[in-house]
């Protein structure tokens, strides 16, 4: 029995596909039911994928909204408020909303995996209630192993996309909260690849040192001038967080790796919020814009949180 993608209030499949002809197969069909539906259609995946579905749909391609999934997602903690939430929240007025994200491809890192899946575990949290249809293709002839039996605790409905045989079956592994947990896993010790890992403690005395440590070692190491002032939000906002709401004081880290400078901060705050980070915040809204504001604006973000404290782990990559 096929899935209808407009059955429910919100719909997650997990897209399987081997090959330029399945992809083409099991995302086109879904981008011309939202269009036929008159409904607002957005695709987020990697470039060579956007170049295929362009071809594909011909004329009809300039009536969906497209990004290049490897720009517009390259930090995974974005692509919830940045990707997802943008374009439904600027449709709410429709119908229904229909929207290919594609976070998970063969050249993800083992740095950035954790976060994708967390990623694709919080959309059923973030979107529950709302008349909106989300597909996630995964190239399974590409992919680990372990990542499509990811993809299925994280999506409630699995689609193969065959050419000649479509097979769509309700997900028996999905357990989407039990990812958010046992992805939320201690960060490895640092590996910097120059120069050591320069650490400083602070608390509400010392932190314009903070700012002046973090802006000095990111142009020192060759961070992009622009990169250096998102750099400096980013950890001015953190530690600032640390001070109000981790316990009055905190560490700070900053190293390089592999072509990326690393700020990591760490403090006796708790997230007890999965989507801390990842839901659109209003400028009325006291607090709660600085962990949004970091994904917004790193390379990458990993965090790991416990009753006893977090750490936070900001990327920016280098100037080549």
């Amino acid at each position: 029995m096929g899935v209808d993608m407009s059955a429910d209030p919100f719909v997650h499949p997990a897209l399987f596909y081997r090959g330029e002809q399945e992809y083409l197969a099991g995302t086109v069909p879904f981008i011309r039911a939202g269009l036929d539906a008159g409904n607002p259609v957005a695709v987020a995946v990697p470039e060579s994928r956007l170049a295929l579905l362009r071809k594909a749909l011909g004329a009809d391609a300039e009536r969906v909204y497209m990004l290049d999934m490897q720009v517009a997602g390259r930090n995974p903690g974005r692509i919830i408020p940045g990707v997802l939430r943008e374009f439904a929240d600027a449709h709410k007025d429709a119908e229904r909303v229909w929207i290919i994200g594609e976070p998970i491809w063969a050249g993800r890192s083992a740095m950035e995996y954790p976060a994708c899946v967390q990623h694709e575990a919080l959309i059923n949290m973030a979107f529950e209630g709302r008349a909106v249809s989300i597909l996630c293709p995964y190239a399974s002839d590409e992919l680990d192993p372990v990542v499509l039996a990811d993809a299925e605790a994280t999506h409630p409905v699995l689609i193969d996309a065959g050419i000649d045989a479509r097979i769509e079956q309700t997900s028996t592994a999905y357990a989407p909260e039990q990812i958010v947990q046992s992805y939320n896993q201690p960060l490895p010790d640092p590996q910097p690849t120059e120069g050591a890992v320069t650490v400083l403690d602070y608390n509400a005395d010392n932190l314009p040192q903070v700012r002046e440590l973090a802006i000095g070692k990111a142009r020192e190491s060759g961070v992009d001038e622009p990169r250096v002032n998102d750099l400096e939000l980013v950890v001015c906002e953190l530690a600032a967080n640390s001070v109000l709401h981790g316990g009055g004081s905190g560490t700070l880290r900053l190293w390089v790796e592999h072509g990326r400078f690393v700020a990591e901060v760490s403090d006796r705050g708790h997230l007890s919020d999965p989507l801390a980070g990842r839901r659109p915040v209003g400028m009325s809204t006291l607090g709660g814009r600085g962990l949004l504001l970091t994904n917004h604006v790193s390379d990458l973000l990993r965090v790991y949180t416990t009753s006893a404290g977090t750490t936070i782990r900001a990327f920016f990559s280098l100037v080549a």
